[in-house]
Order: structure tokens, then C-alpha cells, then sequence
């Protein structure tokens, strides 16, 4: 790790890079964090290469652990910078320990790689490391503490790196074993256009300053500050944010929205979505989290998922729960929908456990003929564990139109298209589930307007390519002999090299 005294360095290197970039280089748009922005919204700004074969692999765990033949880990999502250098959170060791790796995202070479001292909370599914780049291509890396490394120029190695805590970095180093051993970071990190970092925390009793699991807020310089979970939704019950909930910005910057749960950590609870004064973090307000079918129950809100909020062009927030009692909806949950103040509550869909929704520019769906100025794109499996047929979809939905759900016969969005998963899923076929396939293995899958389709991967081990002009999977690679595993990203870099992750391997899947 690199000393202050490098800095005079590092601007003169800033300035030689900005100089040499190729003038659609420096245009380019990266892979900024969960989702792709701050927003969630997973669209790609480049078209995705021909989906044909993998380019090279890395680990992004060097121990994996195995439960039989699962893997219930989540793993933080891969990055890309505007010039094109992928950068990945990889877990060390068999139950912690974390590093940081960047690669050449053309020929996978290693070009640095930084440990992190962060640990991870109380779990039961093994959380993610949730870095983030900021606007001006700052990394943020959480560590020990609840501190966060920031690290200029992602692109070479020997960059300067800095420690900041949203408490005071003086607090911390008059005593970080107090504090390594009472708070933790336990969300990825959202970054703003200005480099002001939020992200989840949890702290154990008697953690110092008084702090509180709760929200926290990071700058550059001064005005960083915290909230109690309890205090932003303003309701005692409440315990923390939840696991691996990324927080999101309106596309204005002034709301945050997070969501809190009252469970202990690493808990199954239900709660409330919050939109906080993003500058300050006080509340603006909450919505308590329902069930669709059962209105008068709360939604539940596990800690072992990474659904987040998305925000769409209009404002509109989508947020996925798992239903209550789990299995009354197949435990496909709700993704659940409302208005930028969160004060009215609107069509939801069929689907939104564990699923982040991305958004799709109408122009990229030929066939549709309404007016919603977007679409999403959901997973929409229907498990056969939980009482469904096994026949596991992706969707297409409107958030402006409505139909009748055929399975639990509620009031959600209209379908515009659905695409069945191929491989057959010998474990769940019987009498009772015969159509039974693999299901959608993905938390955030990316959309590409410009080639009019996803690119989303499956637990039957292939990463596909979903065209919607012709309904239909019209390419597939095989990363993995497949097998059941916590839900991944997928997103595509400023070259069009598409990235998914398989049984604890990132893959980087284009042209032959």
C-alpha cells in the first residue's frame, strides 16, 4: 500500500493517461458497481460481442465451500473501467478473507492485486464484498472497521491507496481493534456523480461512538456522517439494513433508498423501504413492505439474497421480497413497486426474490405496442421446490400494464415476453413436474439495447444470450458443468466482453 508522499506521482501518471487515451476510448463507459450505476438499472452502453466462446477465466474464490453439491455463496460483482480493466472482489479464504484483483480485460493478465483486511458479519449464506468506482474511477473497497480503502488509477498498479471511516479515520486509529471487532460493512457500496460513497453497516453492542447497524454516508472530505437503521425508519423494532442490499440514488442524486429489516443479523424479518435526504441521510419516507396476496402480512426480508432496489427513467422504484408465508407464491416473492416518494404503491410482478430488475428501452422489444416509456427484465422462475411446475422463465414486463398472475391469481404487470430455461432438470422431474428445467442462476443480468437482447446465465452451467426480436436463446457458451449456487451478476465492458460468474469462476465470454 502506497504512502501519501506518491501523490505528486500519481497526478503526473493521471495526467500522462488522460493525454494517451484514443479518443473513443475516453468516451467509453465501464461497469461502475452492483447493477451497473447507481440507479441498478444493468444496461449496457456498448453492444455485447458475439456470444461465442470463453476468452479466459479467473477464480473469484480460491476456497470455495461446498455444501454437498451447492454453493450458497454471493459473490461481489465484477467491475470494468472505462479503459477496460476488470477488477474482482475474490474470496481467500474457506469461510473469510478477501482480496482484490485487477485483469486485462482483453487477455485476462493480472495487473495488481490488493488484500483487504474486512471482515465479513455474522451469516448464514456467505455474503459478498461489494466494491464500487466512482465517477472519476476512484475504488472503493471496504474494509476492517466499517473503513473503506480508496484507490486511484484502478488501470495500473502501484496506486496510491487511502483509509477513510464515515466516523472520523482519527477514531479509527486511535483504536481499530474496537472497532474491527464491533462494526462491519454489510452491503456493496453505491457510489454518487461526486464520489460521496453509501453503503450498510452493522455494529455490535458496545461498539464505540455509540454506533448503531444503520446507513452510512462517506465523501471525499468532510460531511460524512451515519444513521441509525432503527432511526431512518422510524420504528424501534428495526435491526439493520439487509444483507447485501445495495443502496440506490435517484437518477437526481437527492434520494437515497435503502431497505431495513428487524432481524438479528443474519435473520429472516420484514421491514420497510426507506428513502432518505441523501445529503444528510434524514428520513423522507418509508413504506412498509407487504404481501401482495396477503396485504394484511408483511413481506419477508432474508438476509441470505442480494435483492436491491432499481430506479427507473421515471423515478419509479422496484424492490423484490420473498412472500409470506414463503412458498404461498413459490417462493418466487414479489417485486414490489412504487411511485420516487414511495407514497404510492403500484402494479408489482410475479417475481422478485432474488432478483434485481433492469430496465429495457422499449426500442429494444420489436414486438411491443404499449406505452410504458420502459420495460424490466425479471428472473421468473417458478421452483418446483416450492411448489411450482419447475418451469423456469426470464421475463419481460410492463410496469404500466396489468394482467392476472395464473399461479397466485394476483393483479401484477403484463408479460410481454417470457423465455423457458432449455435444459431439463432431471432432480425435479416426476409425475407432478415433468416440464421441471434448470432455473435462471442470476441476480442482476444485463440488458443491451444495442443488439436488442440479454446476456444471462443458468445453473445448467451456460451463459446465454436471450434475443428479443426473435423471443428466443440464440447463442450459449458453457462455463461450468453447472450446479446449484447463490444467484450471480452478469454485465458487459466497454469492448463488449461479456462477464458472468459459474461454481466460483469469473468468465469472459465474446467473439472466437
Amino acid at each position: 500500500m502506497e504512502t501519501n508522499g506518491e501523490a505528486a506521482r500519481t497526478l503526473a501518471l493521471v495526467a500522462l493517461l488522460v493525454g494517451s487515451v484514443a479518443p473513443g476510448a475516453a468516451r467509453a463507459s465501464g461497469w461502475r458497481g452492483f447493477g451497473g450505476d447507481a440507479q441498478h438499472t444493468a444496461a449496457s452502453a456498448v453492444a455485447a460481442q458475439p456470444t461465442e466462446a470463453v476468452r479466459w477465466s479467473t477464480p473469484v474464490d480460491l476456497q470455495p465451500n461446498y455444501s454437498g453439491t451447492s454453493l450458497l455463496i454471493h459473490y461481489g460483482t465484477p467491475l470494468v473501467t472505462r479503459r477496460n480493466t476488470v477488477v474482482i472482489p475474490v474470496k481467500t479464504g474457506a469461510t473469510d478473507g478477501f482480496q482484490v484483483e485487477a485483469h486485462r480485460a482483453d487477455t485476462g493478465a493480472l495487473v495488481w492485486t490488493q488484500t483487504t483486511d474486512y471482515t465479513l458479519p455474522a451469516h448464514g449464506w456467505v455474503p459478498s464484498l461489494g466494491i464500487t468506482l466512482t465517477r472519476r474511477e476512484r475504488l472503493l473497497i471496504p474494509g476492517a472497521g466499517g473503513t473503506i480503502y480508496r484507490r486511484v488509477l484502478p488501470d495500473r498498479a502501484g496506486a496510491l491507496t487511502t483509509q477513510r471511516a464515515f466516523y472520523g479515520i482519527q477514531h479509527y486509529q486511535a483504536n481499530p481493534t474496537a472497532f474491527d471487532n464491533t462494526v462491519r460493512i454489510s452491503t456493496p457500496i453505491t457510489a454518487d456523480l461526486h464520489e460521496v460513497a453509501y453503503f450498510g453497516f452493522v455494529a455490535s453492542d458496545g461498539a464505540p461512538l455509540g454506533l448503531q447497524s444503520g446507513i452510512a454516508r462517506i465523501t471525499a472530505g468532510r460531511g460524512s456522517a451515519w444513521t441509525a437503521a432503527a432511526t431512518a425508519a422510524g420504528d424501534n423494532s428495526i435491526k439493520k439494513v439487509a444483507y447485501n442490499c445495495a443502496p440506490a440514488l435517484s437518477k437526481d442524486e437527492t434520494r437515497l433508498y435503502v431497505a431495513v429489516n428487524d432481524a438479528p443479523e443474519s435473520g429472516l424479518g420484514s421491514g420497510y423501504l426507506l428513502a432518505l435526504d441523501s445529503h444528510t441521510l434524514a428520513p423522507l419516507n418509508r413504506v412498509r413492505l407487504k404481501d401482495v396476496a396477503n396485504p394484511d402480512k408483511d413481506a419477508l426480508l432474508p438476509d441470505d439474497g442480494t435483492a436491491s432496489p432499481t430506479v427507473g427513467p421515471d423515478g419509479d422504484v422496484y424492490f423484490g421480497v420473498i412472500e409470506n408465508p414463503p412458498g404461498a407464491n413459490h417462493l418466487r416473492g414479489w417485486l414490489l413497486h412504487f411511485d420516487a416518494t414511495l407514497s404510492e404503491v403500484k402494479t408489482p410482478g410475479a417475481f422478485g426474490w432474488d432478483d434485481t430488475a433492469s430496465i429495457v428501452p422499449t426500442s429494444a422489444v420489436p414486438s411491443y405496442t404499449g406505452s410504458a416509456p420502459y420495460l424490466l427484465m425479471t428472473k421468473y422462475n417458478n421452483y418446483a421446490e416450492g411448489g411450482g411446475d419447475g418451469v423456469n422463465k426470464f421475463a419481460i414486463l410492463d410496469p404500466n400494464a396489468s394482467m392476472i398472475d395464473p399461479i397466485s391469481g394476483a393483479t401484477v404487470m403484463a408479460e410481454v415476453l417470457t423465455v423457458t430455461a432449455p435444459t431439463p432438470d432431471d432432480d425435479a422431474r416426476d409425475a407432478q413436474h415433468p416440464d421441471a428445467v434448470k432455473e435462471w442462476c442470476i441476480n442482476t443480468g444485463v440488458v443491451d439495447p444495442q443488439t436488442r437482447s440479454a446476456v444471462i446465465n443458468n445453473e445448467d452451467g451456460f451463459l446465454y444470450r436471450w434475443d428479443f426480436t426473435t423471443n428466443t436463446l440464440a447463442a450459449r457458451v458453457q462455463l461450468s458443468a453447472g450446479l446449484f449456487e447463490a444467484y450471480t451478476p452478469t454485465l458487459v465492458g466497454p469492448d463488449g466482453t461479456a462477464f458472468a460468474i459459474s461454481n466460483g469462476i469469473l468468465f469472459a465470454v465474446g467473439q472466437r
